[in-house]
């Protein structure tokens, strides 16, 4: 197989692994907050959603790799606007993903008491950022 065609597959793979995962947790938080389960946000970081945690995070480490790969194959300069705009999405998007994972983390704790709206917000931006560079790449405005 050619390489340009298994670093695209790899890179669309861990693209939809990543929203897929964040996806099954949004509808995991929301579910239960229809239930009335007011506890599912403490919950989000237990097993089994740690696996979806940990596949995240992997998928976030191995799309700037391969995202690399992908323009160096394909010959396309690094100072174009949708590359470049891509780049600081995902700058955000995985610095708002780590701020997330860390409230989240935080908010397992009984005792502290963390804003759910501020919370919310900060993965709306995060889902927002992905789902930004998914139409930038689908797009490619070469």
């Amino acid at each position: 197989m050619e390489h340009f065609t298994a670093i695209k597959i790899v890179h669309v793979v861990a693209t939809v692994l990543f929203l897929l995962s964040a996806l099954g947790l949004v509808v995991w938080v929301i579910r239960g907050r229809r239930a009335g389960d007011l506890t599912t946000q403490r919950r989000t970081l237990q097993r089994p959603w740690l696996f979806a945690w940990i596949l995240m995070a992997l998928c976030l480490l191995t799309l700037p790799i391969s995202g690399w790969w992908l323009v160096h194959y394909a010959g396309w300069p690094l100072g174009q606007t949708w590359l470049l705009a891509a780049s600081v999405l995902y700058t955000l998007g995985t610095l708002s993903w780590a701020w997330l994972l860390v409230r989240l983390n935080r908010l397992r704790v009984p005792a502290v008491i963390g804003h759910p709206k501020f919370t919310l917000a900060l993965a709306l931006f995060c889902g927002v950022c992905f789902i930004a560079i998914a139409g930038l790449m689908g797009a490619k405005p070469v």
